[in-house]
């Protein structure tokens, strides 16, 4: 049976999955979550990215949007702002709110962060091992210029508030995984990495979902030790970002908004393979220059058929640079 680890994060990577479990039926497939984006909101822990790639491949996600649960209600939400508590420009549906406090109560038990995954897939069936990278508290932080302070001035914001409240409609000035340096990967992680026969990059954020999972310690360096080929798929495609702001935060470290740039910025001592959309063939020779391995194919997930296809692809591309 073909191993597979995702480092997954978000709405492409969920996406992606989905794909990859249509075109590997047989595979054993592990995903490493992003949990930098996770939020405490309510006295209640939130982890957005892991529970997208739950509620996607259960079959519970709004397809519409991406994210949160579908046939949705909101009299939670409505209740708290009539009481004036906020925030408000974070929506969580009445569905949604009974994930985050089951997760709150197991992790008050005492239960970490993976274990609580480990139960709530129980529910969900996502035909994945689903695990946090780390089950240590890691907030991604973003520096913006401080409207209210001196000129130079700058304040550090939650992801989530960058993302949803301010929309990326101010400069990304840098990226911080507060509480990376000091974290631990999840148990599972390491092992699950060294026994992949193919690891794979979705067309994930790869600065704020991918690149927040390899600032744990040890998981970048147990990919670029791996010995299984590390293939990834650009989120970028006609020099923006197919889905999010992305262009926002690779901005914040000094990378173009290109389907090469973010390749090169993975660098070929990390990943072997890389997948370019057809409207951005004319750059595979830069990042064949590089020292990767490159093919421009459709990376549009307009459904699961496309998707698969574009999963196919990436399997094709990781035993090519196997061989």
């Amino acid at each position: 049976m073909q191993r597979i680890v995702v480092l997954a994060g978000g709405i492409g990577g969920a996406r992606f999955l989905r794909g990859l479990t249509s075109a590997a039926p047989d595979a054993d497939i592990t995903v490493i979550g992003n949990t930098g984006d996770d939020i405490h909101l309510f006295g209640l822990k939130v982890c957005p990215d892991l529970d997208t790639v739950m509620y996607t491949l259960g079959g519970g996600i709004h397809e519409e949007q991406g994210w949160g649960r579908a046939d949705e209600t909101f009299a939670v939400k409505e209740e708290l702002a009539a009481y004036g508590v906020g925030p408000e420009w974070f929506g969580l549906g009445d569905r949604d709110f009974a994930t985050h406090i089951v997760r709150t109560q197991m992790i008050s038990a005492g239960y970490p962060l993976s274990a609580v995954t480990q139960a709530l897939c129980e529910r969900w069936q996502p035909g994945v091992r689903l695990l946090p990278m780390s089950d240590d508290r890691v907030e991604t932080h973003v520096m913006i210029d401080d409207p209210d302070g001196t000129d130079g001035a700058r304040k550090a914001v939650h992801f989530q508030e960058y993302w949803v409240r301010l929309r990326a409609q101010v400069p990304a000035r840098a990226i911080v995984p507060v509480g990376a340096e000091q974290a631990k990967p999840a148990p599972g992680v390491l092992e699950a990495i060294a026994a992949a026969d193919v690891i794979l990059f979705p067309p994930s954020n790869p600065v704020v979902s991918i690149g927040t999972i390899l600032a744990v310690p040890g998981v970048r360096e147990a990919v670029a030790a791996a010995g299984a080929p590390v293939v990834g798929l650009s989120p970028i495609v006609g020099d923006a970002p197919v889905r999010g702001m992305a262009d926002k935060v690779l901005a914040a470290v000094g990378v173009e908004s290109t389907a090469s740039a973010v390749a090169r910025h993975y660098g070929p001592g990390l990943i072997d393979g890389w997948l370019v959309d057809t409207v951005d063939a004319g750059r595979t020779a830069e990042v064949e220059a590089a020292g990767i391995r490159c093919r421009a194919v459709p990376l549009m997930m307009t459904d699961v058929e496309a998707t698969a296809r574009m999963a196919a692809e990436a399997l094709a591309l990781a035993e090519e640079v196997r061989a």
